[in-house]
């Protein structure tokens, strides 16, 4: 018996001292939570007749939407082409790495022919993106869901409220999630505070893939199917409706951390005419783990 308790004395010491071992190896939980702002600036020329802006466009659309409205009198041939730019300063707060939260104010200027508005505040956004399930190495895709609010500015007779949603499943093809594929939905409604003016749901059926290099440079296409229901003023129509294909592109440079440290991102909506969208992401971290 003395020599049973022993040996088991022997093995239950070194099990305690690789314990601690292991838990002294798991990296320590930031105290602090990823806090930037995640700065973008966009260029966008959308040909005439037109609201459909494609993926994730949330405030030059609520732009497009609230001059489209408070013109609705003075365009009796409907919208015009229209250029413009348009600078986004969501405050973003990842919370964990399941959870962000984000919400700001968006600027822009727009030309519609007769040469740029003067840049104001035209929008402000709240929202929040969460994976509802990850991976992990699994058979089943990490699934992502993504809401944002957006009101145009100034809250008055003619603005525009438009609510956000896309559903992403991500089925990565390796450990480190470094390449996979990509399945969703964007569904986008928006409310207009006047009688005369309705402006119809958007919704994006899209596929496509992603490939991060070990230089931490990634690449992502998203192709879709957008089927706007079109817009009306007075019981005249100010947008057309349509389904056309969207076409989206991303490169991305990434830390040894997954945080973003640059993106651009190029669009081309068919609505149906071909509607284009370049847009810069230049992320200013306060806090970056």
């Amino acid at each position: 018996m003395r020599t049973a308790a022993t040996g088991l004395l022997c093995l239950a010491i070194p099990a305690g001292a690789f314990a601690a071992d292991d838990e002294e190896d798991k990296p320590a939980k930031p105290a602090v939570p990823n806090i930037y702002l995640d700065l973008r600036t966009s260029y966008a020329a959308i040909p005439a007749g037109t609201l459909g802006l494609g993926f994730g466009t949330t405030s030059l659309s609520a732009a497009f939407q609230s001059l489209a409205v408070r013109r609705g009198t003075t365009l009796p041939n409907g919208l015009p082409a229209a250029k413009a730019i348009a600078i986004d300063l969501p405050l973003t707060v990842d919370v964990s790495d399941r959870v962000s939260l984000y919400g700001g104010v968006s600027g822009s200027t727009v030309d519609i022919g007769s040469g740029w508005s003067s840049f104001d505040i035209t929008s402000w956004n709240i929202g929040v993106q969460a994976d509802l399930y990850q991976q992990n190495g699994g058979k089943i895709p990490t699934i992502t869901l993504q809401s944002t609010l957006t009101q145009s500015v100034p809250n008055e007779q003619g603005m525009t409220n438009s609510f956000n949603n896309i559903l992403e499943f991500d089925y990565a093809l390796d450990e480190d999630e470094t390449r996979g594929w990509l399945a969703g939905l964007q569904y986008t409604t928006a409310t207009v505070a006047s009688p005369f003016a309705t402006i119809r749901p958007n919704t994006i059926l899209y596929a496509g893939g992603y490939y991060q290099w070990p230089s931490n440079w990634k690449f992502t296409g998203r192709l879709g199917i957008q089927s706007f229901g079109g817009a009306q003023f007075a019981g005249r129509t100010l947008a057309a409706s349509f389904t056309q294909p969207t076409l989206r592109l991303d490169l991305d440079r990434m830390d040894d951390n997954d945080n973003r440290l640059f993106g651009i991102t190029a669009q081309i909506a068919w609505t149906p005419k071909p509607a284009y969208q370049l847009t810069l992401r230049t992320p200013l971290y306060a806090v970056r783990n």
